[in-house]
């Protein structure tokens, strides 16, 4: 195979029409060269029509094939499933509501011609996002470089190509919270980038409201830094200074000046506020990365596959080598 195309899908029934549309015209223009396409649609328990569309396109055209998890696992796990299922030498993935311009894979193609293993597409304009979110963005890349110590490439999600040996050792980092677009700079080997106008969805409302925003950017600064727990210790000892400084305050104002006080009461509120206020916060942190280890000693698949379309043809679907564990 020398090109797969990776895309989660989930809850786009109404978006995928356009998407096969797109991705035919695609295939049959800039990507006509290329013999052996597969295109993974990869559903992540969808409520809607999603699976019975996927099914029936990959009944229409060999090149598409179906993936159909057994139950929601989540953006990041769905299109981890794709990338190690699919078996082209060069690997695409892109979201399914278009925004993503199917065209946009030809440039990245071309870039990957001159030996680069890790092609992401940048965005030189973001469609119709909300400034809040262009900020936030913003920041998020800006402090996760900072504390993790990876270059991740700004403005960029998870529309990239990556090469054959980039992703078997992608596949080796088995961790159950996975951070890809940390992740894929984390491996190395030559990397570029491409640049390309965001669309707009052509249907249906995002899947990636504020609140899972905001557990994805949790989910990579945990999996891809220790700062927070260096953090807790920095506030610990921010929040010590604050208290040695009031009771340094109430003794000169006590003693000094003739400030009256409440006996013992400044002192026991304030060692109970600031000292149960640090010991919330360090115990915070370290739960989130407890309940990580015992994450990974469990062991548990990332995802459980339910079915797949290609099973009906004698090709199958041969999913890449995965280490030993």
């Amino acid at each position: 195979m020398q090109l797969s195309i990776v895309i989660p899908v989930y809850n786009e029934g109404a978006g995928l029409p356009a998407l096969f549309q797109e991705l035919n015209r695609t295939l049959e223009g800039r990507l006509k060269a290329i013999q052996r396409v597969e295109v993974l649609l990869i559903n992540d328990g969808s409520k809607d029509r999603s699976w019975e569309l996927i099914s029936a396109q990959c009944e229409l055209d060999p090149r598409y094939v179906g993936v159909n998890l057994s139950r929601n696992f989540g953006h990041q796990l769905a299109l981890a499933a794709g990338l190690e299922t699919a078996r082209g030498a060069a690997v695409v993935s892109m979201d399914a509501d278009l925004q993503d311009p199917p065209e946009v894979i030809s440039q990245l193609l071309d870039a990957h011609a001159q030996g680069y293993d890790v092609v992401y597409a940048t965005r030189a304009t973001r469609g119709k996002e909300t400034w809040i979110k262009r900020a936030t963005a913003r920041l998020f890349y800006f402090l996760i470089e900072k504390i993790s110590g990876v270059p991740i490439p700004r403005n960029t999600g998870d529309f990239r190509l990556l090469s054959r040996r980039a992703l078997t050792e992608l596949a080796r980092l088995r961790e159950s919270h996975r951070f890809l677009r940390g992740l894929v700079p984390w491996i190395g080997f030559p990397q570029t980038q491409v640049f390309y106008d965001r669309g707009d969805r052509v249907a249906g409302e995002t899947h990636y409201p504020f609140h899972k925003m905001l557990l994805l950017a949790l989910d990579g600064i945990a999996s891809m830094s220790r700062a927070p727990l260096r953090l807790a210790y920095g506030v610990s000892l921010l929040l010590f200074a604050v208290f040695l400084g009031y009771i340094l305050y109430v003794l000169y104002d006590h003693f000094i000046l003739g400030g009256q006080l409440v006996p013992g009461w400044t002192s026991i509120m304030a060692a109970i506020a600031i000292l149960g206020a640090a010991q919330l916060l360090v115990l915070g942190i370290v739960g989130e990365y407890v309940g990580r280890i015992l994450r990974e000693t469990c062991k548990r698949p990332s995802y459980v596959v339910s079915e797949t379309e290609a099973d009906r043809r004698s090709e199958g679907v041969e999913r890449i080598a995965r280490p030993a564990e």
